[in-house]
């Protein structure tokens, strides 16, 4: 169930005012009918949440359609035009270069770049980051930004837990646990709930936990007698603290080009600067 301000939470009174897409309406009819409590403080902190979650999916999309590489860090590439490649395997954003043109060349030349799985779950937070808030915030909070394993920006404040309960946008992770220790970056594969019964690992693309389960099998060690299997770890961004991080983001912030008049319906636009406020 949804619990605002300590209130029980009727979906339809906000259904109507939001036009959501399939994956927010998806996320919002799943915490509604699930047997544990999201709380919020607000309605704007939910419709974050939901935005945000749609843009982690969408993100993952558009980075396998990237056509970025898989690789292991000792043969991990990048642009150089705007990272640098560090000794382990890294990308570290050039001096002068705004996060969201690095972030963005990955999606817009992904030939250019090549990179293990869980860089891969980063860059597609930080794609959905930029997506979900104005460029000139998203610029100042991550600048600096490394690019490596399951490194992020302290900005991007994630959150871990164990559940068997998932939702969209939530990064999952796969183990196989007999690994063939020749092939050890076959040893798991980190993955984006999509929603639909399907993920997005990079190296694999998306597919069905059956799927990865399959593939990721075929690179144990002779003999093997343990299955890999999907963990009940879940990832994801603390959706309540970004909505608010450090008093520069709006309870509900989203890119000018974004909010347009029929876009969320119900609501009082306000335009700041670059930033957009939206009230119920």
């Amino acid at each position: 169930m949804i619990r605002l301000s300590n209130s029980s939470f009727d979906p339809t009174q906000l259904m109507e005012q939001w036009n959501l897409d399939r994956i927010g309406k998806q996320v919002l009819g799943r915490m509604t009918a699930s047997a544990k409590t999201y709380d919020y403080d607000s309605a704007e902190q939910l419709q974050f949440e939901l935005v945000l979650r749609s843009n982690i999916v969408k993100a993952s999309y558009d980075l396998n359609r990237a056509d970025a590489e898989f690789a292991t860090f000792a043969k991990s590439r990048c642009n150089p035009k705007y990272w640098i490649l560090t000794e382990k395997g890294g990308f570290l954003l050039r001096e002068g270069v705004a996060p969201s043109i690095g972030i963005e060349d990955i999606f817009h030349h992904g030939d250019r770049y090549a990179f293990e799985c869980a860089t891969a779950m980063v860059i597609v937070l930080y794609k959905a980051m930029l997506e979900t808030i104005p460029e000139v915030v998203f610029n100042r909070l991550f600048a600096d930004l490394l690019l490596w394993d399951g490194h992020y920006d302290k900005d991007l404040t994630l959150q871990s837990e164990h559940a068997r309960e998932s939702l969209p946008g939530d990064i999952r992770y796969f183990r196989n646990p007999d690994v063939d220790p020749e092939e050890i970056e076959w040893q798991g594969e980190n993955v984006v709930d999509l929603g639909d019964g399907t993920y997005y690992g990079h190296g694999i693309g998306i597919a069905t936990a059956s799927k990865i389960i399959y593939m990721l099998n075929r690179h144990r060690i002779s003999g093997a007698s343990r299955s890999a299997f999907l963990t009940d770890e879940i990832l994801h961004p603390n959706f309540k603290r970004l909505a608010t991080l450090d008093g520069s983001l709006p309870a509900m912030a989203l890119r000018p080009e974004q909010a347009q008049p029929n876009s969320i319906k119900g609501l009082v636009v306000v335009r700041l600067g670059n930033t957009i406020y939206l009230r119920v």
